[in-house]
């Protein structure tokens, strides 16, 4: 498992109104001592032992129908997540990307020039 700091960044929303719970979010984010509002910091950074923290976040942005990036350290394995449901892992050194297909059960991998 992952144990460095990572950032979840929210770039879509609003896209599914009628799916965003609002107060859950800001009763969640107000947790954390933070009173921001989204378009205010639409980021948080999680330390290496907040996993569960994390976790938590990306599933409420996720049922919320937004879209967005996981960033970590050194782009050890990155993921965008779409409010349209899907999620795309990507990182610079394709072996960090073992671990996800084995989870997955897949062994495709598709690069960017395959992409295009």
């Amino acid at each position: 498992m992952y144990r460095e700091p990572a950032l979840i960044w929210i770039t879509e929303w609003g896209i599914w109104g009628s799916s965003e719970n609002w107060h859950l979010y800001y009763k969640l984010r107000q947790s954390y001592g933070d009173p921001r509002l989204l378009h205010e910091a639409p980021g948080h950074l999680f330390l290496g032992h907040e996993s569960e923290d994390l976790a938590s976040f990306l599933q409420l942005a996720m049922l919320n129908g937004w879209g967005g990036y996981v960033l970590t350290q050194v782009d050890y394995v990155n993921a965008f997540f779409s409010h349209d449901e899907y999620i795309d892992f990507f990182a610079v050194l394709d072996k960090n990307l073992e671990g996800i297909r084995k989870e997955f059960g897949t062994t495709e991998c598709q690069t960017k020039s395959s992409a295009q």
